[in-house]
């Protein structure tokens, strides 16, 4: 067999492969995604994870969870460096809302990324792309009052 049929052979059984691992969900366009997963606890208003870092324009996929046996419903948002303390405010402002209630999500250009709201024994997957600038961001869950210890720090670099 000549090297040139032998490299196209080759190169055929490699696309086959590769189709076939798409096929199957082996091979996923997430791969190059950074993946976390933020669990809130059942009995306390906090985030389990308080902290992580993403690199600047990277493909992110948040993944919140509200466990089963948890007391409260909860959302998380990302916001602008050094915001926190102006959406938490606005968040608390929603409080006496019936309808902010349902979307707890504050009216703010700071707010860059937001989940739904989650009840218990529930999860949801925020997709977004890290802002470009590195700095701190801070989330935090805005259901009214939860915000204050309810919160974390997305870093990113």
């Amino acid at each position: 067999m000549t090297k040139t049929r032998l490299l196209r052979n080759s190169l055929f059984a490699f696309a086959c492969a590769a189709t076939a691992a798409l096929t199957n969900g082996s091979l996923r366009a997430e791969d190059d995604a950074v993946e976390i997963t933020i669990e809130a606890d059942k009995l306390q208003l906090i985030f389990k994870t308080t902290e992580f870092t993403v690199p600047a324009g990277k493909k992110v996929l948040l993944t919140l969870v509200n466990p089963k046996g948890s007391i409260q419903p909860h959302n998380l948002i990302i916001v602008s460096p050094g915001k926190e303390q102006e959406v938490g405010a606005l968040a608390n402002l929603g409080l006496t809302d019936p309808e902010f209630l349902k979307n707890p999500v504050p009216e703010s250009d700071d707010v860059l990324f937001a989940t739904e709201l989650l009840q218990p024994d529930s999860e949801t997957t925020l997709e977004f792309t890290a802002p470009e600038e590195p700095g701190q961001y801070p989330y935090m869950c805005t259901f009214p009052g939860h915000w204050m210890i309810m919160k974390g720090v997305m870093t990113v670099e």
